[in-house]
């Protein structure tokens, strides 16, 4: 048990250096090459799902690595809240392998951090879940309530977008799109995390059946 749970932390730890550093790393490259001022920089910087989701995952590790018993960490710690954040750095790494990669070739650092922030930290992170969290609480109605992160998320974009002309995505780019395909991406992403969030509780539950009966 004594070196299950060390393994488990062990595992925190590096998902918790990997995020941190691939945030911190893509800061300082978007510092390096922008041609906007400091502060539009910031904006833009964290208008990306992926670096807002990759801080999320950060600051979770951070919170249960240092205070564990807190309450911060206690919400952390419930597997709703640690499924949910699985889902939420899941479609990171879907939408950029599968819609984005293929939309520019980065090199150098910049294909080093692309990789952790898309693969790196979704695949440990998810690794963490399946090791560390229990699955015998997740249940289905939790699911519309993991939606409000992206939703706000979705709205600040759009309201942000129509103010400054910048959009994180092409498939969200107003400017490009219009209104509404722009809104029936984000529609069909929204799909996206239904699905996502049903393959972890439906998996989780198989788990927890699975370990209950042998």
């Amino acid at each position: 048990m004594m070196h299950t749970q060390i393994r488990k932390r062990w595992l925190l730890i590096l998902v918790t250096v990997v995020a941190w550093f691939a945030v911190a790393l893509q800061l300082y490259l978007m510092l390096l090459n922008t041609k906007n001022p400091i502060g539009e920089t910031l904006l833009r910087f964290f208008s990306y799902y992926t670096i807002l989701t990759n801080v999320l995952v950060a600051v979770y590790g951070t919170v249960l690595l240092v205070k564990p018993s807190g309450r911060a960490g206690l919400f952390l710690i419930r597997p709703g809240t640690a499924t949910a954040v699985a889902v939420y750095i899941t479609i990171v790494g879907l939408v950029y392998n599968l819609v984005l990669r293929r939309l520019w070739s980065p090199e150098g650092w910049q294909w080093l951090v692309d990789e952790l922030l898309h693969v790196g930290v979704p695949l440990l992170f998810i690794l963490y879940w399946l090791i560390a969290i229990p699955k015998s609480t997740l249940y289905w109605k939790r699911i519309p309530g993991w939606l409000i992160y992206p939703a706000v998320y979705a709205i600040c974009i759009f309201l942000r977008g129509a103010q400054s002309g910048f959009y994180p995505y092409p498939f969200v780019d107003v400017t490009v799109l219009g209104y509404p395909r722009a809104l029936l991406n984000s529609l069909i992403l929204t799909g996206g995390f239904l699905l996502v969030s049903a393959v972890f509780v439906g998996f989780g539950c198989w788990l927890s059946r699975a370990n209950r009966s042998a």
